[in-house]
């Protein structure tokens, strides 16, 4: 069921609309889940993966591998992990590219504007700060 008349529910115009993105909403949809932990404190589920976070694999050949985050390559849709790499015949390692959606980060890198994202993504916040409003008579 079609809910909003100004956005395409074609699979075409979609995938061609995912695969064109520009790289600032490639960001926003290289998301990953934040791990329980990081989810009570920060009252948030989900964040833009960085260079730098730690994360955790939980899905795929690599599931339970832990490490830094090296490089978000948002042309390829994958980032890089530390430790996650295989040797090739030449004797070189090569690293292996893995979906954000399959990792969860442990450790997040904080800056100025990741505390004011995740400051702005707080649940708790929002629902204590509209419920205290009250009306004017």
């Amino acid at each position: 069921m079609k809910f909003n008349a100004d956005v395409s529910s074609s699979r075409r115009k979609s995938r061609k609309a995912h695969f064109s993105a520009p790289s600032s909403i490639r960001r926003k949809i290289m998301s990953s889940s934040l791990s329980k932990e990081l989810r009570e404190k920060y009252h948030a589920r989900s964040l833009p993966v960085r260079k730098d976070d730690e994360v955790r694999i939980v899905r795929g050949k690599y599931k339970g591998r832990e490490g830094k985050v090296t490089q978000v390559y948002r042309k390829k849709w994958v980032i890089h992990v530390d430790r996650v790499q295989r040797d090739k015949s030449n004797g070189n390692t090569a690293l292996i590219g893995i979906h954000p959606s399959n990792v969860v980060i442990t450790t997040i890198k904080l800056d100025k504007d990741r505390r004011a994202i995740l400051d702005r993504k707080d649940t708790k916040k929002s629902k204590e700060a509209s419920g205290d409003v009250e009306m004017a008579d």
